[in-house]
């Protein structure tokens, strides 16, 4: 198989978002957060995650501290259910970054030098010098990509989150309102096999969820939700600012 394979981690980021929001039955429709203050934590919970699995587009936000000298990783991502996605993925501790443009089935991929270095050891430089200042352009499903663009389906990751609904498994808790910048907020808490799980759900209308913080077992990570319902940016890379995956010689890599 042809060209590098780059990276794993930025995909395992959409099984621990799945894991904090899930939790309950689905309640089956999306309602306003004015009557929040008399739900019980549970019923937030539900709405909340039903309001993520209703939204259309969104903005990603991501940062962490994974602990157990593993390299913190973040993600800049807006993704809607038509399979678009732009953002960048930086891995942190100089292992390297790369931007992302996912429109329906062609994704583009821009890789900065400590990617290259770090992602194809021995040969990282040589690859560098093939595409230059360009995205690498290839198919959404290829192998050799898919590590990234699993990250840019919104459409998959709210599958996920369906599927995974009826795991309750924590003790659940609500907190009292407060502010996150300057939306208003109620925290739900999860806490479950010595994780704290908690989501700051809008408390003005739709109950979106405008937050994720993990703390425990020696890391932890904080998961922004936004711009929900905006665009996907719908500019994509010029040809002459392109290059084609499949003309990249063959290569092993290391995993992120």
């Amino acid at each position: 198989m042809t060209g590098p394979h780059l990276g794993t981690r930025p995909a395992a980021w959409t099984a621990v978002i799945v894991i904090a929001v899930t939790g309950g039955g689905l309640t089956g429709g999306v309602a306003h957060a004015e009557d929040i203050d008399r739900l019980t934590a549970q019923q937030i919970a539900d709405r909340s995650r039903d309001a993520l699995l209703d939204a259309q587009s969104l903005h990603l936000s991501t940062r962490e501290n994974p602990g157990s000298g593993r390299t913190p990783m973040a993600l800049e991502l807006t993704l809607d259910r038509d399979g678009n996605c732009n953002g960048s993925v930086n891995l942190g501790d100089s292992k390297g970054s790369a931007l992302i443009v996912k429109r329906g089935d062609d994704v583009w991929i821009k890789p900065d030098a400590d990617f290259w270095e770090n992602q194809v050891p021995g040969g990282g430089s040589a690859f560098a010098a093939i595409v230059g200042d360009r995205y690498m352009k290839g198919s959404a499903d290829d192998p050799r990509l898919s590590a990234l663009t699993r990250t840019c389906d919104l459409d998959t990751f709210q599958k996920l989150v369906s599927d995974n609904a009826n795991d309750d498994t924590g003790t659940l808790n609500k907190g009292a309102r407060t502010t996150l910048g300057k939306a208003s907020v109620v925290p739900v808490t999860r806490m479950r096999d010595g994780t704290t799980l908690t989501v700051d759900v809008a408390a003005t209308g739709k109950p979106y969820p405008l937050r994720l913080t993990i703390e425990g077992n020696g890391a932890d990570a904080v998961v922004g939700f936004s711009a929900f319902g905006e665009p996907v940016p719908r500019a994509t890379p010029a040809p002459a600012d392109s290059f084609d995956v499949s003309a990249l010689p063959g290569r092993s890599t290391s995993q992120v």
